[in-house]
């Protein structure tokens, strides 16, 4: 089978429902047809109506969520540790403490 795996195709089907939802032209006497459908359109409701948390959703699915910025604590624990020391142990498997 060419293309995407089975897998691939079932984790977009949300993102595909609220593509879909968002771009349906309002007709209030046709239902959807799925109850992934229904609940797409829950959501736009939701975002349409103010709904912070509905409207971070649909961005994060249409758009991706942002990405994220590395920040370390402070000088003493940066975001990123070089490493420049390199030691090579032999360990004895019948001198241990386990």
């Amino acid at each position: 089978m060419a293309g995407r795996p089975r897998g691939a195709w079932a984790n977009k089907a949300w993102r595909d429902a609220l593509r879909l939802a968002v771009l349906r032209e309002v007709d209030w006497d046709e239902k959807p047809k799925t109850k992934l459908d229904e609940l797409a359109d829950s959501l736009i409701t939701a975002a349409k109506g103010g709904d912070i948390s509905a409207l971070k959703e649909l961005g994060d699915r249409l758009d991706g969520k942002p990405a994220q910025a590395i920040v370390g604590g402070d000088d003493d624990d940066p975001a990123v540790r070089v490493i420049t020391e390199i030691r090579r142990s032999i360990v004895d498997p019948r001198h241990t403490d386990g």
